[in-house]
């Protein structure tokens, strides 16, 4: 889902913000220093029981869990209340530590168990409020039904909690009582919905697009920045929805109708781009009349960095927000099958963890009846019940992140302890939050709130003097204390989404599909469908604003209502399909349909459709002239390799005119190579490094340095020089400020767009690089190319040899998976215990198989399809599926990373489902007795 997760990991330089936890990794090594009784006794004190009988008090009949080889659990009640408590207490036995640090996450409490460094970042998540908003849901919004689920859930876990100490529970409790004395509460349900803010934040679109094209104004003009943001490309890369269009008298979508039918009023298509200066005649984002910010947020860039550095530090679930989140799925017709039914596959892009962000699980009533409803099995969340992805008895469905922008930044024209809006002067709204720290006193922080939503700026000192020195209009209101920025955010207003993931659970058909996904509303998730009777289908869910003015990508102007959110796209207006014409859907992360053939604005900012479209031609390519795709086919395709920037820049690579021997020697490797970025293909890692090159010479030494790589330094010319760019005399010293995993240009298929459009143009702007100590300027694409081609000949050699025959992708292009606290930094004993890889992979950036790496950045594994899954509609025990990692989090347990190894390979596990099938591949049964 595109979608999120485990606990955040330690911090380290360029890299996201970690857990600070070296006290922690001392004390483990501490530890060990008292002998192997410590190291092995209480290592496997935490490993659950699998086998026997436990007695819990309370469950209504017997329930059966019966794992695989691979610690996989099916289990088996008479009722939901038995079935999900079960659920708690199996994820518990496999997962607590996990599911308590991300709970401490989602309520802003880390430092009750971290201490005084995770202080800023619970402001900043007090601040947005997750924890209050999840209990809001549950008070208010959510079924009784599903509340009952939530409560059985938790009531399992705090049966596996009672009578344990930490380190029964998990060796990392083990290590944190050396240096604090915590002891793990007892769950509840709110810590389960709060979930889902998490994953809300990790899915939250182009917060961070906002924010670079506010930074940009520094040094490009409006058209640089057009230049860095292309639009989609509709006429090649096709979106999900093909057909259909919105009845305006019925105010339906109606998938049958001609996409040219679509006559809606087009309510909130604001169109502007702006560069803050100010003019402009209202109908955009940034530019303006009357109360615009215009120059205003040009002049943000300061505080704008400060925001983008916050947002760095708080802990991504999924991965850095970018081209990187994202995912893939598919569904083809029974008419194109080798089974005669549909098949449906899914891979959501995450950013790799120890333990995986999923969880595998089947959750089986023994019989349906009123009072025991499900059947079901897939990928869950530990700490959340029932199946996120999966399939029941009837139908299978999958998702990806549908990337709606669903939040805004607005300026805010403060006055006191009051802000403008309209002509009023408006009282902030405060609530007091207290923070507990270990080993600290508490700190006590005032969160502040607007009409739009939270006052962001407030968790951050450079933030805090926001407006200061922002050049704005004479339109603007009086500069008096400043300007603030809030954010306005569809996750912060209380919904029913955790309803929705039950009543998908047990939906039978396609209307009753579409009716649970009605109440997805945050995340917004592109979820695909098939049943049994052979229907496939697409629905587009989600709380999607309608703005009265702007589009989203630029921050508004808080003091003028006429930027502000009108409501939300209704439900029956949201495009979907059923059993389209063409036989087959496929998302991933492009966009949801032509803009032209839609009344509603969703986005600017969809991924570019590289990895959709090859996905759309190989299924293309398989089903021409009466061919079958098969289970096997679709796992082929989840596997594929294929660099689409590499066919768009091999052309013009292998024409380059290179004198050098040496640089030659590289060139010839990408001579007849085929595009596909296999783990042992010398010329895929040259290529790479070649695209890596061009996008630095290009675009990112032109870049703020807000947007570059904490660290880098170059020589560059001054924001407002005018002087040529090869005199080294005018250039001045800057170092980059964002972290490596979030910086620009990242090398996702929004740059293959922006490269894709100058490529003809030998002499355009874009290709000029200035003079370097060692090298004269580039002036053209072909100077500029060959200077990309010698500067990845040299980083290759100092990577990997001089010898270019022994250099291969995969030795540059490494997973490495490493514990989220207590793995990622200190003594390499440490490491050792809890770390696993490296694994040389394939793949890359927009391909289908995307082991996503950021060219600004590096080489290394960013983003992975964080689990497989090939579902065979109707023969579901032929269905194939296979996890990131494995089930267990205890770092000793067999099952910790047992499916690794065949992921990296593209290998799948059997998917047993049927009771025969579960029973034939049971190892241990664990029955829980009342």
């Amino acid at each position: 889902m595109p979608a999120n997760s485990t606990p955040p990991a330690i911090k380290k330089k360029g890299r996201r913000a970690r857990f600070v936890v070296i006290v922690l990794v001392l004390a483990l090594v501490g530890g060990v220093g008292y002998g192997a009784y410590w190291g092995v006794s209480t290592v496997r004190a935490s490993l659950p029981q699998t086998t026997g009988t436990i007695n819990l008090p309370g469950l209504d009949g017997q329930v059966e869990v019966k794992r695989d080889s691979y610690g996989v659990p099916q289990i088996y009640a008479n009722t939901d209340r038995d079935l999900f408590r079960a659920q708690g207490y199996v994820q518990a036995q496999d997962r607590f530590w996990e599911m308590d640090v991300r709970r401490h996450m989602t309520s802003g409490r880390l430092s009750e168990m971290f201490g005084k460094e995770q202080v800023e970042t619970d402001e900043f998540l007090r601040t947005l409020g997750w924890r209050q908003v999840a209990q809001e849901e549950y008070d208010g919004e959510l079924d009784d039904e599903t509340k009952k689920n939530l409560q059985s859930y938790a009531d399992g876990v705090n049966d596996y909690l009672k009578g344990r100490d930490g380190k029964d529970i998990s060796v990392e409790y083990a290590a944190l009582n050396f240096v604090n004395d915590y002891k793990p509460a007892k769950w509840t349900p709110v810590d389960s919905v709060a979930w889902l803010k998490a994953m809300a934040w990790d899915l939250r679109s182009n917060m961070q697009d906002e924010i670079d094209r506010s930074l940009l104004t520094s040094r490009m003009d409006e058209k640089q920045i057009k230049d860095l943001y292309p639009s989609y490309p509709y006429s090649r890369n096709q979106p999900i929805v093909t057909e259909g269009a919105v009845d305006p008298l019925a105010e339906e979508f109606d998938p049958k109708a001609e996409p040219g039918d679509a006559t809606g009023d087009g309510t909130g298509t604001g169109t502007g781009t702006g560069t803050g200066t100010g003019t402009g005649t209202g109908t955009g984002t940034g530019v303006g009349t009357g109360t615009d910010p215009g120059g205003a947020v040009a002049g943000l860039e300061s505080q704008l960095d400060a925001l983008s550095g916050t947002l760095d530090e708080i802990p991504a679930l999924l991965g850095p927000s970018g081209s990187g989140i994202g995912s893939n799925s598919w569904v083809v017709s029974g008419e194109y099958t080798t089974t005669g039914k549909p098949l449906l596959a899914n891979d959501p892009h995450l950013a790799p963890q120890l333990p995986s962000v999923w969880y595998q699980m089947g959750l089986h009533c023994r019989s349906s009846t009123k009072d025991c409803q499900y059947d079901v099995a897939g990928y869950t969340f530990a700490g959340m019940p029932g199946v996120i992805i999966g399939h029941n008895e009837d139908i299978a469905w999958g998702m990806t992140n549908l990337g709606a922008d669903v939040t805004d930044l607005y300026l805010e024209k403060v006055s006191g302890d009051t802000y403008q809006y309209g002509n009023e002067q408006k009282k902030f709204k405060t609530r007091q939050e207290t923070i507990k720290v270990a080993g600290g006193k508490s700190q006590t922080i005032t969160v502040r709130s607007t009409e739009h939503g939270p006052v962001v700026s407030d968790r951050d000192g450079q933030l805090r003097t926001v407006g200061d020195k922002a050049p704005v209009t004479n339109a603007a209101p009086d500069r008096g204390d400043g300007y603030a920025v809030s954010l306005q955010w569809t996750a912060l207003k209380p919904g029913k989404s955790m309803d929705a993931v039950f009543a998908l659970n047990k939906a039978k058909n396609f209307p009753e599909f579409r009716k649970a996904a009605e109440n997805f509303e945050v995340p917004s998730q592109n979820l695909i469908y098939a049943d049994t009777k052979g229907t496939i289908g697409y629905q587009a869910p989600g709380r999607i604003p309608i703005r009265a003015e702007g589009d989203g990508s630029l921050p508004a102007p808080g003091w003028n209502p006429n930027y502000r959110w009108e409501g939300y796209i209704p439900f029956e207006e949201l495009p979907y399909e059923e059993n389209p014409k063409r036989g087959y859907i496929v998302t991933a992360n492009q966009a949801v349909i032509d803009k032209d053939d839609y009344p509603y604005p969703m986005t600017e900012d969809w991924g570019y459709g590289a990895r959709s479209q090859r996905i759309n031609e190989l299924i293309k390519l398989k089903i021409k002239d009466g061919g079958k795709i098969s289970t096997d086919d679709m796992r082929t395709m989840q596997t594929d390799n294929y660099s689409e920037i590499a066919m768009l820049l091999m052309p013009y690579l292998v024409k380059i005119d290179v004198s050098d021997p040496s640089i030659r020697e590289a060139q010839k490797l990408l001579e007849g190579w085929d595009y596909s970025q296999e783990p042992d293909s010398a010329a895929a890692a040259y290529f790479n490094a070649v695209w890596r090159n061009v996008l630095k010479l290009a675009f990112g030494n032109k870049l703020p340095k807000e947007m570059r790589v904490e660290g880098e330094c170059l020589n560059v010319r001054p924001a407002d020089s005018t002087g040529p760019a090869d005199d080294l005399e005018e250039l001045v010293r800057e170092c980059g400020r964002r972290s490596a995993d979030s910086a620009q240009p990242d090398g996702g298929d929004r740059w293959f767009e922006i490269t894709r459009k100058i490529l003809k143009d030998e002499d355009n702007e874009w290709w000029q690089a200035p003079r370097t100590r060692l090298q004269g300027p580039a002036k053209t694409r072909d100077e500029l190319l060959l200077r990309a081609l010698t500067d990845a000949r040299w980083e290759l050699t100092a990577e990997l040899g001089k010898d270019v025959s022994t250099w291969s992708w995969g030795r540059l292009h490494q997973l490495n998976l490493e514990n989220q606290t207590l793995g990622t930094e200190g003594p390499g004993i440490v490491k050792t215990l809890l770390n696993r890889g490296p694994w040389n992979l394939g793949g890359g950036e927009a391909a289908v198989n995307a082991t996503g790496w950021n060219a600004a950045g590096g080489y290394e594994v960013m983003w992975v399809p964080s689990m497989r899954m090939v579902v065979n509609v109707g023969d579901w025990d032929k269905s194939r599926w296979i996890n990131l990692t494995g089930a267990s989090g205890h770092a000793y347990s067999p099952n910790y990373t047992d499916q690794t190894e065949k992921w990296a390979k593209g290998e799948l596990l059997d998917w047993p489902f049927s009771s025969r099938a579960v029973e034939e591949s049971t190892g241990d049964t664990l029955t829980l007795a009342p």
